[in-house]
């Protein structure tokens, strides 16, 4: 079976777009969303609308958690304030309730689904080193685990040492940011994982970034939330 995983779309609507044409041609059996559909960018109901049509299962990220409850907002910084009440404004009530019913993780037989970490993932912890992935690996129980939230692609052993996808070992694998990569590469960033040769591909191309950056200006949000798309942080 080949899993196609996405995450952070931060309402990047081009960017989305490209990914799920990408995703079409790749031959996918299912798609799951890790969260934060909103956020940032400037097209929150046209993404939802089209991860509701495109995915099998979807997560709750932080960000959608704020655009729902403002007080969650209180701890964003200054830009990702200000970007989550315009989506609290913008989201159409039938959204609204979608971003409510989502779940914080996902299980099925081979692998862990779950947005910011397996560890408290109502807590949004981050995974940026071996030594942040080493504290999760006890609070999950499948072969691999996939998340996003820091929106930089990396794989993870729980070995510390290996760095290619190997039977019979765990990983942490994070699949990057479909809508603000931040590893200076402004292309969009998902995974697909085969679960027959157990093999994983990160797949980064780029979109029509100027597009959502106009978006962004005309909507009236923050110009630093556009300008950022272009360098990848």
């Amino acid at each position: 079976m080949r899993v196609a995983i996405i995450s952070d779309i931060h309402a990047n609507l081009e960017a989305l777009d490209k990914a799920l044409e990408i995703i079409a041609q790749k031959n996918i059996d299912e798609l799951i969303c890790l969260g934060d559909l909103v956020g940032y960018g400037a097209s929150p109901n046209e993404c939802i609308d089209l991860v509701k049509r495109h995915t099998n299962g979807v997560l709750l990220g932080n960000h959608d958690q704020a655009a729902i409850d403002l007080k969650q907002a209180d701890y964003f910084n200054t830009y990702a304030r200000q970007a989550a009440y315009w989506t609290n404004a913008a989201l159409t009530e039938e959204h609204t309730q979608y971003l409510r019913s989502l779940p914080y993780t996902h299980v099925d037989t081979e692998f862990t689904f779950v947005h910011s970490s397996p560890y408290e993932p109502e807590e949004w912890h981050y995974v940026f080193t071996i030594r942040d992935a080493s504290q999760n690996f006890g609070h999950f129980k499948t072969a691999v685990c996939f998340i996003g939230h820091s929106h930089v692609p990396g794989i993870f052993c729980e070995d510390q040492r290996t760095k290619e996808i190997k039977k019979g070992l765990r990983y942490l694998i994070n699949v990057g940011s479909i809508g603000q990569p931040r590893d200076g590469d402004w292309r969009l960033s998902f995974g697909i994982f085969d679960s027959d040769s157990w093999s994983f591909e990160t797949v980064r191309s780029e979109y029509d970034v100027d597009s959502a950056a106009d978006k962004i200006v005309q909507a009236g949000l923050p110009r630093f939330l556009a300008e950022r798309l272009y360098n990848g942080v």
